[in-house]
């Protein structure tokens, strides 16, 4: 059986493995392996765009590592702990595309981690109603973001259009699955600061 302390371990590890980029992915990474774009100012836009995707998958690292300790519900628990996973694979995807344009993850990835981390915590302590309510309208704010990182990519990079396009389908996955198990609707300010932390996220990521 599972203590509370071994998930407190395996949410440590988690926290290490995410940082390092010690993550390794499930599935193949989406689209056959192709160069950067030709251009220094393409390859240093798609660039911000994954560094910016990458950012967002620390941080479903660390909110989905914190609601799942908080979970009380096993079928919640392990709808996190499958939505992690995936968000896993997505997190070293991108790291190999960052690789590919020669370039790096946002060096402010453990900020972004802390605060996800505590979020999730708070969120998973709230209920498992309101924690799915989280999960929810996080996926949704995450689906619409890639919609316009995907009207963004420069025609021919078809790599991180086929890694986009399978991470966007991942998350409407968890979005559907968070509803299914009960979802509380969040209230229209928290739904705001939720946007407004993206914004400042994204903005941030893009460029450091």
């Amino acid at each position: 059986m599972i203590t509370t302390l071994d998930r407190t371990l395996i949410a440590l590890d988690n926290a290490l493995r995410t940082l390092s980029g010690a993550v390794g992915a499930s599935r193949e990474t989406p689209g056959e392996k192709s160069k950067a774009p030709a251009g220094p100012a393409e390859r240093r836009h798609v660039a911000g765009l994954m560094r910016v995707d990458h950012a967002g998958e620390v941080c479903a690292q660390a909110l989905y590592a914190g609601q799942s300790l908080m979970a009380r519900d096993e079928a919640v628990r392990l709808a996190l702990d499958h939505a992690g996973a995936e968000e896993r694979d997505h997190l070293a995807w991108c790291a190999e595309r960052l690789r590919e344009l020669d370039s790096r993850p946002s060096v402010l990835s453990p900020f972004w981690y802390a605060g996800s981390f505590a979020l999730g915590l708070v969120s998973g302590a709230a209920g498992d109603r309101w924690s799915m309510g989280f999960l929810v309208e996080t996926e949704r704010q995450v689906e619409k973001h890639i919609d316009g990182h995907l009207d963004r990519l420069p025609e021919g990079d078809d790599r991180s259009r086929a890694i986009l396009e399978q991470m966007r389908a991942d998350e409407v996955g968890h979005a559907n699955t968070g509803e299914s198990l009960g979802a509380a609707e969040l209230p229209a300010p928290v739904k705001g600061a939720m946007r407004l932390m993206a914004k400042v996220m994204t903005e941030t990521a893009y460029r450091f």
